[in-house]
């Protein structure tokens, strides 16, 4: 017995397939025939004589075809059009994501800056605090009398508790009233929960 594999390679390739296509094309063939025969029989309609002579049908062809060549055009320019504005839409697309890159770029190159000038007026302020504190009382309470005191109550509130005492006893009583106030109340409408 010979093995499957060589009886495989005796069989013609597309055999089955190629009578199974004759003959559906034999049967579109047939059924042509015996439907376009009665109708050749027949001829044309004397209604179906348009002007010049021609047949009804083929003006009708000639215009449903002129008709059909015009709705493609059309349909052809709306493609046409509708690539366009994808075409926009992506480069707009595109400025909009390059520019939100730049704004971010920018939110976060403004948050650094911030950040270092939030340190540098921090550190700005430590160190007056402490030029403050290592002054003596009393010339400290004059200095302290003549600012604002919203800003001598932020100084004031920085210390440690035994300088800012030794400046505010130095100090006018309703100055030292006044500022007393001020730090009082700064903490006064901040929510307790």
């Amino acid at each position: 017995m010979k093995p499957a594999a060589q009886s495989a390679q005796t069989r013609p390739r597309g055999g089955v397939l190629t009578l199974i296509s004759v003959l559906m094309i034999g049967s579109a063939v047939i059924r042509v025939a015996l439907e376009a025969g009665p109708a050749m029989a027949r001829g044309p309609e004397p209604s179906a004589v348009a002007q010049e002579g021609h047949p009804a049908s083929s003006v009708d062809t000639n215009v449903l075809l002129s008709e059909l060549l015009r709705r493609e055009e059309a349909v052809r320019q709306q493609e046409e059009n509708l690539r366009d504005k994808e075409r926009a839409l992506a480069i707009a697309e595109q400025a909009v994501a390059a520019r939100l890159a730049e704004l971010q770029a920018a939110e976060e190159s403004l948050r650094a800056t911030l950040a270092i000038a939030d340190q540098a007026a921090e550190a700005d302020l430590a160190r007056l605090t402490e030029v403050y504190q290592n002054m003596k009382p009393k010339d400290a309470a004059a200095l302290f009398e003549t600012m604002d005191p919203v800003f001598a109550a932020g100084f004031l509130s920085r210390m440690p508790p035994e300088a800012a005492a030794g400046i505010m006893a130095g100090m006018q009583p309703d100055a030292a009233y006044t500022i007393s106030v001020v730090i009082a109340g700064r903490n006064a409408n901040a929510p307790t929960e």
